[in-house]
């Protein structure tokens, strides 16, 4: 079995993707900003781990020891229009969401590669492949992650480490619900806002990304990207089979 780190592992999908690697049997070590909301977890380990911050990234890792697989799942979203989210929040998605998980990577990837064997396992989205309104900011993080990671897959894969991106649609957790949002009484794009549970179509459990975590993590040969659920497939053939000399607008969405 694998000893395998999950960052963002307090709630949500990498609380689940913790019990279920720690019922197959795998070491886990868990890790949040916040520890204590790790305690009723079954795992060996219980960290406190801040991705944005390079000491908190540091002791992480000095404490956990040896690690085979990273599960980068630590992030956040927004609800904003463009022309006017601020910029400061953009900035701390990428902090987030995109920077945060490639600094973990760094502090895994020498070990890793020195033993010749490893896995990153990104949790992105299908937002790091199509482009949603409202939820933009957030997809640009996603399309920057996504990068990343394939990037590492060309780098790192020569070393024996293998690179995967897990791709959930809509997943029943509270992060939409928690989302920061930035609207006007009057906005000019509120329409669109109240559009978003329609693009949602059907919601996945985040037990289902568990699972496909923990399956990728598993597979002797990944696929660099795996979408999670029907709608996922659904909506990333969709996009693919477009046509790109215009902006990709999913049939739901009456704009």
């Amino acid at each position: 079995m694998s000893s395998v780190l999950i960052t963002g592992a307090s709630k949500g999908i990498g609380r689940a993707i913790a019990v279920e690697l720690a019922g197959r049997g795998h070491r886990v070590v868990a890790t949040a900003r916040q520890p204590e909301m790790l305690a009723d977890l079954p795992v060996d380990q219980r960290l406190r781990l801040d991705v944005t911050d390079q000491d908190s990234v540091d002791r992480a890792l000095g404490d956990a020891g040896e690690i085979d697989v990273l599960v980068s799942n630590a992030g956040a979203t927004v609800r904003a229009p463009l022309e006017s989210v601020p910029l400061a929040e953009i900035e701390s998605l990428f902090q987030l969401n995109t920077l945060g998980a490639l600094r973990v990577a760094q502090g895994v990837l020498p070990q890793m590669r020195e033993r010749g064997a490893g896995r990153l396992v990104f949790v992105s989205s299908v937002q790091g492949r199509v482009v949603l309104p409202i939820i933009a900011p957030y997809g640009a993080s996603k399309w920057a992650l996504e990068a990343i990671a394939e990037g590492l897959a060309l780098e790192v894969g020569h070393f024996g480490v293998r690179v995967s991106l897990v791709q959930p649609g809509a997943v029943a957790t509270d992060g939409a619900a928690g989302a920061k949002s930035f609207f006007a009484d009057d906005d000019p794009y509120l329409p669109l806002l109240q559009q978003l549970g329609v693009l949602r179509g059907e919601v996945i459990t985040p037990e289902e990304v568990a699972t496909a975590v923990a399956d990728t993590i598993e597979r002797p040969d990944p696929p660099l990207r795996v979408p999670v659920g029907a709608p996922a497939e659904q909506l990333l053939k969709a996009r693919k089979e477009a046509p790109e000399d215009a902006p990709f607008l999913p049939a739901e969405l009456d704009w």
